[in-house]
């Protein structure tokens, strides 16, 4: 079975994931492919718009599929998880630069890698089923994929709390911290984008008042503390206490990272330089991080019981976060996708 359906459609570039089995993860190919295919289309006149959508109910994409990278990362073999990371950020970038729209349509599962699809698409249809999420703190790992800039632009502090919370979004919540533009019940998808592609012009993209945001009226304050020991402290003096039971299953390591990533990215003028930090964590991930042992216990084993050990301290951070030289994350358009 083909991972990744890719076709021209009247005016429309198609891409559909077609792992529904896998709930549409993101293989290091499929990720290489969409680059190249956007690379393509970036001045085919026959091109006007592109449009990525997913098949089966369940999820648009539920993140990235990073069995590989564990299982080499495990086996003291860290040049290939370096490798996906590199390429899957790049791809970021370009959708989210694309010089043509790009519509996406975000059922189901949205998260990590997914949102890094669909989440820097121009224009971001959710419907009933859309539950958005940024996992990562969960496995040892950090908002990557451009997540610290989607989550750093969120109003008030929703992003630190759903980088410490892995929380899902629905439609409206997706809507109101920045992740999607537009609600349309998904009954109605197959017409607009027939609609899409017979017209090429985004104009045809309407959409319904979007559900309640339950996050717009929620006291985040205690998110606003510098420290994640802050946060937790501020969050047990309000008796947030299934707030601090869902942050204390993720590592430490992650969310500390993950709150200077969030922060920092508020300052960043392009969405480079966020996944650039992002992937100074990332390159190191498979061997200084927890990201070993958050794989395995909530994606190899399942046991969900991870024993988190790197180091949390502001020292460790800044050692994860330092920039790596030659093998900065860059995105040059002459180097080629091969």
């Amino acid at each position: 079975m083909t991972e990744l359906l890719i076709r021209k459609d009247r005016r429309a570039g198609r891409m559909t994931f077609n792992r529904p089995q896998a709930l549409n993860a993101l293989s290091h190919e499929m990720a290489r492919t969409i680059h190249r295919t956007l690379d393509e289309w970036r001045d085919d006149d026959g091109v006007e718009l592109v449009i990525i959508d997913a098949e089966g109910d369940r999820a648009f994409c539920a993140g990235g599929d990073i069995a590989a990278v564990y299982a080499s990362g495990k086996a003291g073999d860290h040049a290939l998880g370096k490798r996906f990371f590199f390429d899957e950020y790049r791809m970021n970038a370009a959708i989210a630069d694309y010089p043509k729209p790009i519509v996406a349509f975000m059922q189901g599962f949205v998260m990590g890698g997914g949102v890094g699809v669909g989440g820097h698409a121009s224009h971001r249809i959710v419907g009933d089923t859309t539950r958005v999420a940024m996992p990562e703190s969960g496995i040892g790992l950090i908002p990557d994929v451009g997540g610290s800039w989607l989550l750093s632009r969120a109003p008030g502090r929703i992003g630190e709390y759903l980088m410490m919370t892995a929380d899902r979004m629905g439609p409206g919540d997706a809507i109101h911290a920045g992740f999607a533009d537009t609600y349309l019940p998904e009954a109605k998808w197959p017409a607009l984008i027939d609609k899409l592609a017979e017209s090429g012009e985004v104009s045809a993209i309407s959409g319904r008042t979007p559900p309640a945001a339950p996050l717009a009226d929620a006291d985040l304050s205690a998110f606003g503390a510098a420290t994640v020991a802050g946060i937790e402290k501020r969050l047990a003096e309000q008796g947030q206490d299934d707030i601090l039971k869902t942050m204390r299953r993720n590592s430490p390591l992650s969310m500390a990272a993950g709150l200077r990533l969030v922060r920092e990215a508020r300052a960043d003028r392009q969405i480079q330089d966020s996944l650039a930090r992002e992937y100074r964590f990332t390159n190191r991930a498979t061997e200084h991080s927890d990201f070993i042992e958050g794989v395995r216990a909530q994606i190899i084993d399942k046991d969900r019981r991870p024993n988190w050990t790197a180091d949390a301290s502001p020292q460790a951070v800044d050692a994860m976060l330092a920039p790596l030289g030659d093998e900065e994350l860059h995105f040059d358009r002459e180097e080629a996708l091969q």
